[in-house]
């Protein structure tokens, strides 16, 4: 699948959305990605996340016992690439500020891969591997439907991107002119209660 065709399913679902937004990482951009507009119809979520295991399998090899993803965006797209992997997926969760796997075991040793939905500034991938690593799991590669920063970001294991999307992101501290005009939007999931 190409970085053209992920972006026409997104434009199709009218999930490339323009103005001031604060990310889920706190930083403004004049677009965001509102990949739950592409999450409510299954067979386009099943197309995208179809192709990132098949670029998984390409990328990393069969050798993956479970997919974990973060909450909450990363739970659809982990459970999908996961289904089409045919390993279990799982998802950590915030508890006091931390993600924690709440719900589930890890296999002892197992080689697990972080499917998340959108990359940023990598945070929430980072975290992920933080709680599945302290559980004695490997973290063979991380994943994403979209990378944002176009490939910039360093999340401390091989990423798979289904497509690359570079997305200018600022410091609230550092808007260009035309960002601060616009009043500011957050439709991301991270502090929500």
């Amino acid at each position: 699948m190409t970085r053209d065709e992920v972006l026409d399913i997104f434009r199709e679902c009218g999930a490339i959305l323009e103005g001031h937004f604060v990310l889920t990482s706190g930083l403004h951009s004049p677009v965001f990605l509102q990949k739950a507009r592409v999450f409510q119809y299954p067979w386009k979520t099943e197309i995208l996340c179809k192709a990132l295991a098949e670029k998984i399998r390409a990328e990393v090899g069969q050798g993956v016992d479970m997919v974990v993803a973060p909450a909450v965006g990363g739970i659809v797209p982990g459970y999908e690439t996961a289904r089409h992997l045919g390993i279990p997926g799982v998802w950590v969760e915030r508890e006091q500020g931390q993600f924690r796997l709440r719900r589930f075991e890890m296999p002892e040793n197992a080689r697990v891969v972080i499917v998340e939905d959108i990359l940023t500034t990598g945070l929430s991938i980072r975290e992920t591997i933080t709680a599945v690593e302290a559980l004695g799991a490997t973290v063979v590669a991380a994943s994403v439907l979209i990378d944002r920063s176009g490939g910039t970001v360093n999340v401390g294991v091989p990423l798979v991107s289904l497509a690359d999307y570079a997305v200018p992101a600022y410091p609230a501290d550092q808007l260009p002119p035309e960002l601060e005009a616009l009043p500011a939007v957050k439709p991301g999931s991270r502090g929500l209660a």
